[in-house]
């Protein structure tokens, strides 16, 4: 199975750069499934109904979701009528939505998704990550009940995210990092066969601060305080940033993991 796992989509800009590209991505890779972090494709804060059927029209089959989940409300009703839009499955119990979906394809290869969000300095309450995936993989065994299985990570620090790898490392094909929206230079295939990332990086505006415009961050770092509201996000040129995965269709191993930058 060949996987095309694009990073957060970071608004208007963010948006315009995959419709302009994909169709290049999509003869680039040939793959089987297109996956999405889209927790800013609206304005830099969350994602409505609206923005999720142009990205699903354009032939992205899921869309993960993150720390902004909610900031658009109409998702808290929306997320329950598409179960292609999954939110983090460590959410405490009676979030709506879920945090998985297995897809099944045309030739009957199975993928499982799964969305975590790890917990260092993300201000969210949350239940533990590395139990509630051992949880949800204590009854899906990789190669058997689904061929294959994608875990979008979702955190801050480079160390939680290394620990959290390694320890579910052979259980699943891939563990892909989202969030800081900066790639990292480590994708690799780890001793169990499993594909990682720290961070995949995210499609919008590199020329700002993680996709948005430079002024007001730069304002609030210098001193201390925002001299605006929410950050805008930045309105250039977007590059998409992401990485491909294929895999063993016996084992649901990784066989290569390939990061991009369109």
């Amino acid at each position: 199975m060949k996987i095309l796992f694009i990073g957060d989509i970071v608004g208007k800009s963010g948006r315009e750069a995959l419709s302009r590209n994909i169709q290049e991505l999509k003869e680039k890779f040939y793959p089987d499934i297109i996956i999405a972090n889209a927790e800013n494709a609206a304005s830099g804060y969350g994602l409505t109904k609206k923005i999720a059927n142009e990205l699903f029209n354009q032939g992205i089959l899921i869309l993960t979701l993150g720390n902004h989940a909610w900031d658009q409300r109409e998702m808290l009703s929306y997320i329950e009528e598409c179960p292609n839009i999954i939110r983090a499955i460590n959410y405490p119990e009676g979030v709506p939505g879920k945090g998985d979906i297995k897809i099944t394809l045309e030739d009957g290869r199975t993928l499982l998704v799964i969305q975590v969000m790890l917990r260092l300095f993300m201000g969210i309450a949350l239940d533990d990550p590395f139990s509630s995936l051992k949880k949800r993989l204590s009854s899906e065994f990789l190669g058997k009940t689904s061929n294959f299985i994608l875990v979008d990570m979702h955190g801050e620090t480079t160390s939680e995210k290394n620990a959290f790898a390694h320890y579910f490392d052979g259980k699943v094909t891939a563990i892909l990092g989202t969030h800081t929206h900066i790639p990292t230079a480590d994708a690799r295939i780890l001793d169990r066969k499993t594909a990682y990332q720290t961070d995949v990086g995210m499609t919008g505006d590199y020329n700002s601060v993680i996709g948005y415009k430079k002024e007001n961050p730069i304002h609030a770092f210098v001193k201390g305080f925002r001299a605006e509201g929410r950050f805008q996000p930045a309105e250039g040129e977007a590059e998409i940033c992401g990485s491909f995965v294929e895999n063993d269709d016996n084992t649901g191993f990784a066989t290569l993991i390939e990061p991009f930058k369109f």
